[in-house]
């Protein structure tokens, strides 16, 4: 089924782009959310007149394109986020947020697909290569901080981003030990079963005594 994007989706798509998914997919958790709409052929149309009216406003020659690269080249995007301890965001900044940013600060409409950037998911700064045209690529820095805040120094967003990694590791290896635990009580279970044995005594059985009856 094909759907027009109305917001940003991790690993599915920008807003505004037309993808193909299941239906239940669509019907069960995209379109309840708003995230996205049915394609339909006006849809379609709305999305071309887009597209050529965007077009309009990029570089037609290397000139020009160097005069849009030296404007990006001077910017400084801050987004002001809110994040957690560790300074991961309750959110994520995209592509699309970028572009709209750029439109609304300094009337430069881009295309997004061009900024060359994966979705941010933690406080820093960062810079974004832009194509602007062929053989011509802009650097876009972004400053993405705590609502309010100042950015903290680069060897305290280090020391953060460590935490938050060492924190990731930790949830991942008790997430597999419990993955392990569940899937050897059902084996367990079924080699019980097929020794035509209670696999709740079997389970039971498997259990490690208690140090006063050791």
């Amino acid at each position: 089924m094909n759907v027009v994007l109305t917001q940003d989706v991790d690993k599915l798509g920008l807003r505004g782009e037309v993808v193909n998914v299941a239906r239940g997919y669509a019907r069960n958790f995209l379109l309840p959310r708003g995230l996205a709409e049915a394609a339909t052929p006006g849809m379609l149309r709305e999305l071309e007149r887009r597209d050529a009216q965007r077009a309009r406003h990029e570089a037609k020659t290397v000139d020009e394109a160097r005069a849009i690269a030296a404007r990006i080249e001077k910017l400084e995007l801050r987004f002001d986020v809110n994040a957690g301890p560790t300074g991961v965001l309750f959110g994520s900044v995209t592509a699309t947020n970028v572009a709209d940013r750029l439109w609304e600060a300094e009337k430069l409409r881009v295309d997004r697909r061009k900024l060359q950037m994966s979705t941010i998911k933690r406080i820093g700064r960062f810079t974004v290569p832009f194509e602007v045209f062929p053989e011509v690529v802009a650097e876009l820095r972004l400053v993405v901080a705590p609502e309010g805040e100042e950015l903290p120094p680069d060897e305290q967003l280090a020391e953060l981003a460590a935490a938050e990694e060492a924190e990731s590791a930790a949830r991942a290896e008790a997430a597999e030990s419990e993955h392990a635990a569940a899937e050897a009580a059902l084996a367990r279970a079924d080699v019980a079963e097929e020794a035509g044995a209670d696999p709740a005594e079997a389970e039971a059985a498997t259990e490690p005594a208690d140090a006063d009856q050791i």
